[in-house]
């Protein structure tokens, strides 16, 4: 079987932007015969992440994360079905994913590195497996439960950066259902404004490219901020938490504005921000979500439920063909895409 593939072309520089040329598109030949305990899948939909930037990188900076090799198959998030199994637990038909999917049309995979999943959980949205009812929501939801200390009746007044991107899209929705009274996002350009607050129910939306981001922040929260949902670092973490209230929480989700940059993770702050956060009490510690997995059945359903009742609105920005994949991540890395970025791989 002629399948397509993609590896890793070369690594971008050391403080560099990735290109779509870090990538290469390859045709190989899988062997038709399967080994007890493999099966072959096709894959249906991938995903690209902010974090698989790190694993361009020879040192990704985390312990849990490993190195994409050059000339060798990357992968990540995938969701796809299988075509046949020498493995006693799926069967043909059967929709699995893994989070370490080869990004190829069709794979040999073992049975071990794949979970089934059930289609109505998702309503027959597949993709969602990657995003509202996956990782990424995971990230959202357990994030704030564990990191996030909302109140309901307390009046709190929620922050989101990248808020029109994957996780800040599903965050500031699950702060409103969790009782924020506010909750307003940052992001970058007038279109991802407006999605995030006529669709999915924001207070109000600041557009960092436009508009100055300390003054927005004085206008839309008022009475200050008591949770801040982390997405992106840098100078827009240092506004938001020059007006955090006595005692807030960080959740500490991502810091893409410095991913592309040779620092440690999480990026150290100015010492201005350091002071902001020693005298007012504010929490931040980092997130991952991979620490929380125990909690992660009863979280999908409720993500799944809320989803399937309309009060979480899902966003997706869909790119066709394995062709893609590398400017589909490079576009996402730039902020090119509103909600999850998911790559159509086949029907």
């Amino acid at each position: 079987m002629q399948v397509q593939r993609v590896v890793l072309n070369s690594r971008p520089g050391k403080n560099g932007a990735p290109v779509p040329e870090n990538f290469r598109l390859e045709e190989i030949t899988l062997a038709p015969d399967l080994k007890d305990g493999e099966v072959l899948v096709r894959t249906l939909y991938l995903s690209v992440d902010p974090y698989m930037r790190c694993r361009m990188n020879e040192d990704t900076g985390a312990d849990y994360l490993t190195p994409w090799q050059i000339s060798k198959c990357v992968d990540g998030g995938g969701v796809g079905v299988i075509d046949s199994s020498r493995c006693n637990n799926f069967a043909a038909g059967d929709v699995v994913i893994s989070f370490n999917w080869p990004w190829q049309t069709h794979a040999v995979m073992t049975g071990s590195d794949l979970q089934k999943v059930d289609p109505q959980l998702v309503d027959g949205h597949l993709s969602y497996f990657l995003g509202a009812v996956g990782i990424t929501g995971l990230t959202a939801l357990l994030g704030i439960r564990e990191k996030g200390h909302i109140t309901k009746g307390a009046n709190h007044t929620m922050v989101v950066s990248g808020a029109a991107g994957a996780c800040g899209s599903i965050a500031g929705q699950i702060g409103r259902l969790d009782g924020c009274v506010r909750v307003v996002g940052i992001c970058g350009s007038d279109q991802k404004c407006k999605a995030i607050v006529e669709d999915l129910g924001f207070s109000t939306a600041i557009n960092y490219h436009l508009e100055d981001v300390p003054t927005k922040l004085k206008e839309s929260c008022p009475d200050g901020i008591d949770v801040y949902f982390d997405n992106v670092g840098g100078a827009i973490s240092d506004a938001v938490i020059a007006q955090m209230n006595n005692g807030s929480h960080i959740i500490l989700c991502g810091q893409i504005s410095q991913y592309n940059k040779d620092v440690p993770y999480p990026p150290p702050l100015s010492e201005e921000t350091q002071k902001n956060l020693q005298s007012k009490n504010i929490t931040r510690e980092r997130f991952t979500v991979l620490n929380y997995m125990s909690k992660a059945d009863a979280a999908l359903c409720e993500l799944s439920q809320w989803i399937k009742s309309g009060r979480i609105k899902v966003l997706e920005t869909v790119v066709n063909g394995i062709e893609n994949m590398g400017d589909a991540f490079c576009s996402m890395m730039k902020g090119g895409n509103i909600g999850k970025q998911i790559i159509k791989i086949s029907h």
